[in-house]
């Protein structure tokens, strides 16, 4: 009994120690934080462990849920209560709420994560936030009910897609004074920008299409037309390439973003591909088919498809965890979370969420 109990101990810590990521050091903890808009919680999941710590109420219809990129903490938005909400990661408590404005959506960093900005779709508004002192320090007129406020990588410019107008304001990431509003396709939604700053990709959510725009010269270069529902965007790191997953083509479609040009290769992955998220190298793109209930690996440099993986009844967002070790992707439909080892493509487990969990933030401190 004795050497029974010897072995399974050591068996369970070569497991433990199997499933720790590669660049996790002692004393730093790997998290998986779920918007369950549901039941207006965020569940805490140690991907260490593989099971969930806390639920904390953040405010009815939770999103835009982000990792703060310097600070531990969680931010995201209480879409009905017209609230910005921060969670310190360390005790898995609120200590901050920011009124925001009707309606918000998404949120998102500066580079240095000294302020985050919001687009309040209810009240034509973006507000700027100072992160340190949790206060708005800015507000700037859009366009009728913007949807995404973006900051570009050089930190001096905010990209806001407003839905009613069908047009993209440019306003100055200091000041939140406009620099140019450019009309693109109707109903846009989904912004990527270029490394350099250069240029922005703005889906439309009404025809399938997509907006190229010269942040420069607060210009419109093209509209591309798609051959399929643009449902995602995923932005090659060296931004050459822009990945779109689409349902109704059941397809990635891929644009040359330095040509402005939808690439002429297209793959074929299953019955509804909807999100993706790529690894850190860029080796490959992760496609959730909610309605297969898998995800499709895809090989991107040489345009490969590999065995789908299952991963529950209606997979939607999904994130890697820092050095590509772990899959995590969000199943709305059983309310769990599929935690995917990407080195074998195999599902480890399924953990409980709340109800209806749709936002996913990966945070380590």
């Amino acid at each position: 009994m004795f050497l029974l109990v010897l072995l399974l101990g050591l068996a369970a810590r070569e497991v433990a120690l199997e499933l720790r990521p590669s660049f996790l050091r002692p004393g730093l903890h790997l998290y998986a934080y779920v918007g369950n808009s549901g039941d207006g919680t965020v569940t805490a999941v140690d991907l260490v462990k593989l099971s969930p710590t806390a639920t904390i109420w953040v405010g009815t219809g939770p999103t835009g849920i982000r990792a703060h990129p310097t600070r531990k903490e969680i931010w995201g938005l209480s879409s009905a209560d017209g609230s910005a909400w921060v969670l310190e990661a360390t005790s898995n408590r609120i200590v901050a709420r920011i009124p925001v404005g009707a309606s918000p959506y998404a949120l998102d960093f500066s580079p240095d994560g000294a302020r985050a900005y919001v687009a309040a779709s209810g009240s034509d508004s973006v507000v700027a936030i100072d992160c340190a002192s949790r206060t708005i320090v800015g507000r700037g007129r859009a366009g009728r009910r913007p949807w995404i406020a973006r900051v570009s990588p050089d930190g001096s410019l905010v990209v806001v897609s407003n839905r009613d107008d069908a047009t993209v304001s440019v306003l100055d990431a200091a000041t939140l004074q406009s620099r140019g509003t450019i009309p693109v396709a109707p109903d846009p939604e989904q912004i990527a920008i270029l490394p350099d700053s250069s240029k922005a990709f703005v889906t439309s959510g009404s025809k399938d299409e997509i907006s190229v725009v010269d942040l420069k010269r607060s210009a419109l270069l093209a509209n591309l037309a798609l051959d399929g529902t643009p449902d995602s965007l995923v932005l090659k790191p060296d931004g050459g390439e822009l990945y779109i997953p689409s349902s109704n083509a059941h397809g990635l479609l891929i644009v040359n973003t330095q040509t402005n040009e939808v690439g002429t290769y297209f793959l074929l992955l299953g019955m509804s591909p909807a999100a993706a998220v790529l690894t850190a190298d860029a080796s490959t793109l992760y496609v959730s088919d909610p309605a297969a209930g898998h995800v499709v690996p895809v090989a991107i440099n040489i345009r490969q498809v590999a065995h789908p993986i299952s991963v529950g009844q209606d997979p939607h967002t999904g994130q890697m965890t820092p050095g590509d070790d772990l899959l995590v992707v969000v199943d709305t439909a059983s309310d769990e979370l599929a935690i995917v080892r990407a080195k074998t493509s195999g599902l480890i487990t399924l953990i409980p969420t709340g109800a209806q969990p749709h936002d996913l933030a990966i945070k380590v401190f």
